[in-house]
């Protein structure tokens, strides 16, 4: 198949090599199984780091943990 222009678009140097991107940390999260549907959801921390807020994905059951002092070492959870 040849191209019929007569000019070629060269955007290479606009990509960033991985290394030379900022990694952010990783964003904490919880596994949430929801009975209701039958699904896994992440539920991931919420800006000022106060709690987690999250919904069913089918059908929008709200889900809200705390954090608190001394809190758990569980980060999975079955929600019915």
């Amino acid at each position: 198949m040849n191209d019929p222009r007569d000019y070629k678009l060269e955007i290479s140097s606009l990509k960033q090599p991985a290394a030379a991107r900022p990694k952010s940390p990783p964003r904490p999260y919880l596994q949430a199984l929801f009975e209701c549907c039958n699904v896994y959801q992440r539920i991931y921390r919420n800006a000022d780091g106060k709690l987690y807020d999250g919904a069913c994905p089918r059908c929008g059951k709200r889900v809200r943990f705390v954090v608190g002092d001394g809190g758990t070492k569980c980060r999975a959870f079955v929600i019915s």
